[in-house]
């Protein structure tokens, strides 16, 4: 019997989770992606090795991870505006062939042994301004692909689904390709990735009234707008805050990962591709855990206690000197580190009003991609002062004051009578 909307019931665990595929565009949307953040993946992590490669310094590695990210913080605002007044299909196409072109770049100098460290510089920084305009404006299109709204925090989680998987597979790949033919292979592989993403949105059907959407008033004011809307709710704003504190302080950890695998750990590239790969399974299963709630209800208590968790294992593994061990940490930090970002994007999405969900959406890349780079050049310079285990150890003490502020703070917001809490 062909299966119906109306066949899918809380009587069917595995069918509740992966509701969000009765929407075909949906479906598409799924399978290129999830292809192009492998090749994504594979580049993040050959990209660190050859700057590693190249430099042996832990504070260019830091420099190249704040290039990589810094436009977000100057454009993402400007981004949500745009997302949310011009067409997002358009942008899309846009930006993913900008970032494929990105990639052969890289690919072409790195095959040809030409690449230096300015050429990674320049191209992270053009990037890095490619992201900004895609993030906001892939988070808030994620709507127009589901057809029932209450399928949008499933979708939501599927994502982080996507994105884990890929987070474990394409670092694994990476770390065997760089140490079978170096870095330009993964370079050129996550090029041809994008092609997949793009043909899926070529193929779907987006109802015509969702492709335009007329300009209201003047860009400043429109993302005065979406600020004051932003963070006049008490709600929005811990959420963000407390993202973003993690994110500063806890998360850009990751960038001293290759000199961890290598000079700590002795693993070389592959140590590097399968630590990435272990963290990529607690995002998994992190996601998996997500995509199975049947609601939204508590969703900011999980994601306080998630990043207690995130702040305990970076306190293991700063101490870890097995890589057996350390691989098992990575799972654990993983699973807390997805908990805490999918947990805080599925109560933005679904707590926003239509009209302003992608300069919302902006501030949330925001409050990750904008704190992220400042937090990796602290990260590359205090880890040449104190080292790399030191440096981490106080990422996961500072993640966990972060939660437990985040707690109380919501906490004594939630016990307030209805009538004197900030609206949403």
């Amino acid at each position: 019997m062909t299966e119906t909307k109306d066949s899918l019931n809380p009587g069917q665990p595995v069918h509740t989770m992966l509701r969000a595929f009765r929407s075909r565009n949906y479906r598409l949307y799924f399978t290129g992606q999830g292809i192009s953040l492998i090749g994504s993946w594979m580049q993040a992590v050959a990209l660190s090795w050859l700057v590693y490669r190249l430099t042996q310094s832990a504070f260019l590695l830091g420099v190249v991870g704040f290039v990589n990210q810094a436009p977000m913080l100057v454009l993402t605002p400007i981004s949500g505006v745009l997302a949310d007044r011009w067409n997002r299909f358009r942008m899309m196409i846009f930006t993913q062939s900008g970032m494929m072109v990105i990639a052969a770049i890289l690919a072409v100098l790195a095959l040809t042994h030409w690449i230096s460290l300015w050429h990674i510089i320049v191209l992270g920084l053009c990037l890095g301004a490619a992201n900004a305009l895609d993030a906001p404006t892939r988070h808030s299109f994620i709507v127009q692909l589901v057809e029932n709204r209450q399928d949008l925090g499933n979708a939501i989680a599927l994502n982080s689904a996507m994105f884990n998987s890929a987070r474990l597979i394409g670092p694994a790949l990476a770390g065997l390709l760089i140490s079978w033919t170096g870095e330009g292979i993964c370079f050129l592989f996550n090029s041809l990735s994008f092609l997949a993403v793009i043909a899926a949105l070529l193929a779907m059907k987006i109802p015509a009234q969702t492709l335009t959407a007329s300009p209201r008033e003047g860009i400043p004011q429109e993302l005065k707008e979406g600020f004051l809307y932003t963070f006049r709710s008490k709600p929005i704003r811990l959420i963000l805050l407390h993202f973003a504190f993690v994110a500063f302080l806890g998360m850009s950890f990751t960038v001293l990962l290759p000199i961890l695998a290598n000079d700590i750990l002795k693993g070389g590239s592959r140590g590097l591709g399968f630590l990435m790969g272990a963290m990529g399974i607690g995002a998994i299963l992190s996601s998996i855990l997500m995509a199975s709630r049947r609601d939204t209800e508590g969703l900011w208590k999980f994601a306080g206690r998630s990043s207690t968790i995130f702040g305990l294992g970076l306190l293991a593994l700063s101490r870890s000197r097995s890589f057996v061990l350390s691989l098992v940490i990575m799972v654990i930090t993983g699973f807390g580190m997805i908990n805490i970002m999918t947990a805080s994007n599925t109560f933005l999405q679904t707590n926003i009003e239509d009209s302003k969900r992608a300069r919302v959406m902006a501030f949330y890349l925001l409050a990750f991609f904008g704190t992220v780079p400042f937090g990796n050049l602290v990260t590359g310079t205090v880890a040449t002062i104190i080292g790399v285990p030191n440096t981490i150890m106080a990422a996961g003490i500072f993640s966990l004051l972060g939660s437990w502020v985040f707690l109380l703070k919501f906490r004594s917001y939630t016990l307030l009578p209805p009538a004197a809490r900030e609206p949403f």
